[in-house]
C-alpha cells in the first residue's frame, strides 16, 4: 500500500511539473448572474495583475459577424480604474493586422472607439488587441461590453457580446 502511494505521489509531482504556466485566463466562471452563454466573448491577458501594465486580447468569432463593421464600441464599468493608450491599439481580422483609422479613449464616458481604415467583411474571426494597458489598482470582474456600427444598418452600435475581465 506504501508502495503505491509513493508512486501515486511521485507521479503527481511530475505531472504538476510538466505543465506549462498560461498567459492568464481565457474567461472567467461566473456563479450567480453574469453575462449569458452565448454573449459571452473569449480573451487573454498577458499578465492579469491588479497594478501592473497589461497586454489585453479580445476576441471576437466569426459566427457573431454578421454584417460588415464601420466601428468597435467597448464599454467598460466606472469601477475599472485602469487606463489605456488609444496609440497601443490594434484590430487583426483572421490573424492579420489590418490598418485603422483612429482610435479613441474617452475615459469620462468609460469608452474605447476603434475606426478601421476599410469595413471589415462579415464572418471574420477579429481580435482587438490593446497594448500598454495600466491595470486597475484592485483585481475584480470587469464587464466589457462590445457594440459594432455596420454600413447602411442603423446609426445605433448593435451589441456583439461581453468579455468578462478577472483581474487578481
Amino acid at each position: 500500500m506504501k508502495r503505491i502511494l509513493s508512486v501515486l505521489a511521485v507521479t503527481a509531482l511530475c505531472l504538476g511539473g510538466t505543465i506549462a504556466p498560461s498567459w492568464s485566463q481565457t474567461s472567467g466562471w461566473t456563479i450567480f448572474g453574469g453575462v449569458e452563454r452565448k454573449y459571452e466573448l473569449k480573451y487573454r491577458l498577458q499578465r492579469g495583475k491588479a497594478d501592473t501594465w497589461d497586454r489585453y486580447w479580445l476576441k471576437i468569432p466569426a459566427k457573431k459577424v454578421n454584417w460588415a463593421v464601420l466601428q468597435f464600441q467597448i464599454t467598460y464599468p466606472d469601477y475599472f480604474d485602469g487606463e489605456f493608450d488609444s496609440n497601443e491599439i490594434e484590430v487583426k481580422v483572421d490573424d492579420e493586422t489590418i490598418e485603422i483609422q483612429d482610435a479613441l479613449w474617452d475615459p469620462e464616458n468609460r469608452l474605447i472607439e476603434i475606426y478601421p481604415l476599410e469595413p471589415i467583411p462579415a464572418n471574420k474571426d477579429i481580435e482587438i488587441v490593446l497594448s500598454d494597458v495600466q491595470n486597475p489598482r484592485f483585481g475584480g470582474m470587469f464587464n466589457f461590453n462590445c457594440r459594432i456600427v455596420t454600413p447602411g444598418g442603423p446609426p445605433l452600435p448593435q451589441y456583439l457580446g461581453t468579455w468578462v475581465l478577472a483581474i487578481d
